[in-house]
């Protein structure tokens, strides 16, 4: 694999994990359907199965193991649990903000939900009117992450070519996806996905989003 050396233009972020501290709310919601829905399953699977994939790919996970109805069921009751549970006490990632305010380059947010939940999180969180008419969901492209889709797509729709972006992700998916898009990685595992499931070429991983501002300014 040969790693971009170009000075960086664009900034490209998750959303869940990344943006919002979301993922925690997800996986909980995860393991308390599996449970009652006929597929127990640890914090630990979900975050090896689900977490940084598409709505699609967890509900085809879903219906190979249970049938389709179960899928449908799974994924209707979750996209209502984790609603209420983001109403409930939904907060940006510690040190995001601050962050933000010190980023001087362009970005956009290139996420596996939908259109929909991010108006959802990065409103409630305050966060989406720093992205609106820059956000852009896997529910656009033909494959989910891991494939490279969504993040070529946004550097499309963006203007800049893809070894001139950096993506910030929080999954061993979305680091892959990067990868294969051809773009580096700024790795973030102060989340739920340990940093051992971040590292590999072109990647940084890194713990606390405070230290994003200086780790972009290594890359332009």
């Amino acid at each position: 694999m040969i790693v971009p050396t170009e000075p960086v233009r664009l900034v490209i972020f998750d959303c869940d994990g990344v943006l919002v501290d979301s993922e925690r709310i997800a996986a909980r919601v995860q393991v308390a359907l599996g449970a009652e829905l006929g597929w127990p399953l640890t914090e630990a699977e979900v975050i090896e199965r689900f977490i940084g994939r598409s709505s699609a790919s967890v509900r085809e996970q879903i219906a190979a193991r249970l049938g389709a109805a179960t899928a449908q069921e799974w994924d209707e009751r979750f996209a209502l649990l984790h609603a209420d549970a983001v109403d409930a006490g939904l907060a940006p990632v510690e040190g995001l903000p601050e962050a933000l305010d010190r980023i001087t380059l362009a970005t956009c947010v290139a996420s596996s939900g939908s259109h929909e939940k991010m108006r959802h999180t990065l409103g409630r969180t305050g966060l989406y009117e720093r992205f609106a008419g820059r956000i852009h969901s896997a529910t656009e492209v033909p494959r989910g992450k891991p494939a490279p889709d969504l993040f070529l797509y946004a550097a499309r729709r963006m203007g800049v070519e893809p070894a001139a972006c950096v993506v910030v992700e929080d999954s061993r998916p979305g680091v892959e996806a990067a990868r294969a898009a051809g773009m580096r990685s700024l790795g973030y595992a102060g989340g739920l996905t340990p940093a051992s499931a971040l590292g590999g070429p072109g990647t940084v991983v890194f713990g606390d989003m405070r230290e994003l501002p200086a780790l972009l300014e290594d890359l332009v």
